[in-house]
């Protein structure tokens, strides 16, 4: 059997993310035959080798999860914090081991995708397949056309330029411009910061797609089951 990268087999096993899993080997928790291993691009047997982390052995899973969410503001997008804050687990009642793919900040709401599936959350965070996820954003005054065409083509957030980007005006009312904003890219605070860095406070940030998921009806701190086709088209990225 060919050998996979060990961060590849924890993020297949369901454990956390890709990402995650490289923090937790750099950081030497976790042991391949009871021996750590502290260097990224390790391979492994999955089959022969025997992986821990902090002292629990991890195995493969059969039973993929893929689950969607209307994360309500107020509630960490983690599995769990350290300053014991609600976290978006807290609000999907399986015993399964899941994660958050990608992240909502504590204050904005939406859509957020959750899963055991270590590929997909490649697939989906991965900027090589520009995944665009689509935000209405409430700010403060009137947007000006010079800084909506500033955020198609990219904002400097500091030591760092946006990618292009998707946006349109869909009201302003009461001194307060509603826009559809659309980004592929997952830097933190992303959106704040773009529209911080032109001048505008970002009242109300709501998360309404995923690519072609989307939030649709779903009440803020319900979540489902991803159906069939929203499932198929997720697999069907990148090729």
């Amino acid at each position: 059997m060919d050998k996979i990268r060990l961060q590849k087999f924890i993020s297949d096993c369901g454990y956390t993310s890709r990402r995650k899993a490289e923090e937790l080997i750099k950081n030497g928790k976790v042991k391949v035959n009871d021996v750590t291993v502290c260097t990224l691009g390790t391979k492994i047997n999955e089959v022969e080798d025997e992986v821990s982390i902090n002292g629990k052995i991890i195995q493969s899973i059969d039973k993929k999860i893929y689950i969607k969410l209307n994360k309500p503001i107020g509630y960490i997008t983690t599995v769990k914090d350290q300053f014991n804050r609600p976290c978006v687990i807290d609000l999907i009642d399986l015993n399964d081991r899941i994660y958050p793919i990608g992240r909502l900040d504590y204050n904005t709401s939406g859509l957020l995708l959750l899963t055991n599936d270590g590929m997909l959350t490649n697939k989906l965070t991965h900027p090589k397949y520009k995944v665009y996820k689509t935000y209405i954003v409430k700010i403060n005054g009137k947007i000006k056309l010079k800084d909506l065409d500033r955020l198609r083509s990219g904002v400097d957030i500091g030591n760092y330029v946006t990618a292009q980007s998707k946006v349109k005006l869909l009201n302003f009312q009461n001194n307060k411009s509603i826009i559809e904003l659309s980004i592929h890219e997952g830097k933190n605070r992303q959106i704040r910061r773009m529209l911080d860095c032109l001048g505008y406070k970002v009242i109300e940030l709501e998360r309404i797609s995923f690519g072609n998921i989307k939030l649709d009806n779903l009440k803020r701190g319900k979540w489902k089951h991803l159906s069939s086709w929203e499932v198929e088209y997720i697999n069907k990225i990148g090729g």
